[in-house]
Order: C-alpha cells, then sequence, then structure tokens
C-alpha cells in the first residue's frame, strides 16, 4: 500500500521533480504532438504537414538529426504522441532522444522509468529549461521536442534562448532554426530583430538569415529583402542574397534588378 500512495505522489508532482527522482537509466515520457507533426516511431519526424507536403527530419545510428528536406511525404507515419528518452548519469540528464509515434519497444523496469503520458505544455517548459542549462548535447536536442509539443507557445523563449550570450552558440543556433520553423509571423519578427540588434554573435545572425529563408516565402523573402536593403553588416547583405537566390521568387529577382543597374 505504501509504494502505491508513493506512485500516486509522485504522479501529482512536477514533471521536473518526477524526472529528478528518478534513478540513473532511461527515463521517457510522452506528450501530444501539435497538428501537422508525424513520425514513423524511429528515425524520421515530419512538421509542417500541408497539402501532402512536409519539413522533415532524419535520426541516425548516433541519434543526431540529419538534415530537412521538402520533398513529397508518403511514409506510414503516426500523428503522435512525441515520445522523449531521457539518459540519466549520476543524477543529471545527459542525452535525449525524441521519437514521435509508434510505441515503446521495452518495457519499464530495471534502468529504465516510464513517467507515461504528461501534458504538452509541461513538456514544452522543461524542455526548455534543458535547453537554457546549457549542459552539453542534451541542451541542444532538447529543442526539438519542445517546438513538436500541442498547444504551446514557445517562440518566446526561443528567441531568449537565441539572444543569451552566455549560453553557447551550438544551443543557441538550433534555438533560431528550430524558432524560424515553427513560430509563424511573430517569430519572422522575432528573427529580423535578432539580426539588426547591434553586436551580437556572427554565426548565431547567420543562423537567424538562413531560419528565415525556411520561412514560407511570404514571410521569408520580404524579410531577407529588409535584410539586403537594410542591415549594415555586408557579410549578412550576402547571406541573405544567397538564399533569396534560391527562392525562385519574383520580387527576389526585382531585386537583384535592382542592385545589378543601381549607379
Amino acid at each position: 500500500m505504501t509504494s502505491l500512495f508513493l506512485a500516486l505522489a509522485l504522479l501529482q508532482q512536477p514533471l521536473d521533480r518526477r524526472i529528478a527522482a528518478a534513478p540513473d537509466g532511461t527515463v521517457r515520457f510522452s506528450f501530444a504532438a501539435r497538428p501537422g507533426v508525424y513520425g514513423n516511431g524511429r528515425n524520421t519526424i515530419n512538421w509542417d504537414c500541408r497539402n501532402g507536403r512536409c519539413h522533415s527530419q532524419q535520426i541516425n545510428e548516433n541519434g543526431n538529426y540529419t538534415g530537412w528536406d521538402d520533398d513529397e511525404w508518403s511514409s506510414a507515419c503516426d500523428s503522435g504522441p512525441v515520445r522523449v528518452a531521457l539518459l540519466k548519469r549520476g543524477g543529471a540528464v545527459v542525452d535525449l532522444r525524441t521519437y514521435v509515434g509508434g510505441e515503446w519497444r521495452t518495457p519499464a523496469g530495471t534502468g529504465i522509468t516510464d513517467i507515461g503520458t504528461v501534458s504538452a505544455r509541461e513538456a514544452a517548459a522543461y524542455l526548455l529549461k534543458v535547453a537554457e542549462r546549457d549542459s552539453g548535447r542534451v541542451s541542444e536536442r532538447a529543442i526539438l521536442p519542445a517546438t513538436l509539443a500541442d498547444s504551446a507557445t514557445i517562440w518566446p523563449d526561443l528567441l531568449r534562448i537565441a539572444r543569451e550570450t552566455r549560453i553557447s552558440k551550438r544551443v543557441r543556433r538550433s534555438a533560431v532554426f528550430w524558432l524560424g520553423q515553427a513560430a509563424g509571423d511573430a517569430a519572422t519578427r522575432g528573427l529580423t530583430d535578432l539580426i539588426d540588434e547591434r553586436g551580437g554573435d556572427r554565426d548565431v545572425k547567420e543562423s537567424a538569415v538562413f531560419a528565415l529563408s525556411q520561412r514560407p516565402r511570404d514571410e521569408g523573402v520580404p524579410a531577407l529583402i529588409r535584410v539586403v536593403r537594410g542591415n549594415p553588416d555586408p557579410e549578412l547583405r550576402r547571406k541573405a542574397i544567397f538564399w533569396l537566390g534560391q527562392s525562385d521568387d519574383p520580387r527576389a529577382l526585382a531585386l537583384f534588378e535592382e542592385l545589378l543597374t543601381r549607379p
């Protein structure tokens, strides 16, 4: 009976405390995915799926995210849940893997603590805290599952991470990339603000330019044109021009004509 009461008490605790209370080994939990997110339960995650097309992320054997594309999506995939597996060593979370769909292959037991299904908003908040801790690869990897959480507005947190100079460049660049992928109009405004800031890290700003190039044309192209027209950094202007050149957008061609015929 005591163990039952203990289990019930743990279920009522916040997610971060439940993870902290778990023993070393694998700690896993699941939560609802936002609309348009699909996965094969193993090594493919698709998001922003509309009209038969998706952005997708491949996960290699080392757990690294290896690419994205805009090809037609035809894989047999599930619309969730998002499944996160944490690795704890010495009481600290040192690694993280993300899956969408499918089911856990190994039942909970020795070395595996399964917290079960949790609130998507609580999961996103926890994962962003992991990112802000800047504790190596796990922080960089924590951003992706946070972006997949249903009913969670995370772009203000991603902007804060991207602007925080105490956080490592890898984590900040990851925040910028997923910010551009996930947050829509508000994020596009935030990315241009980030690019326009005086000072700051050049690599992070270049990541923001790239993130703008990944936005839908009606958002990304005008923002990139503003970078070309108004940013004082010639390298950032060149990056923006490069991505505009990949857009095949008539507004980009008009800008190039203007630049090339300028006296």
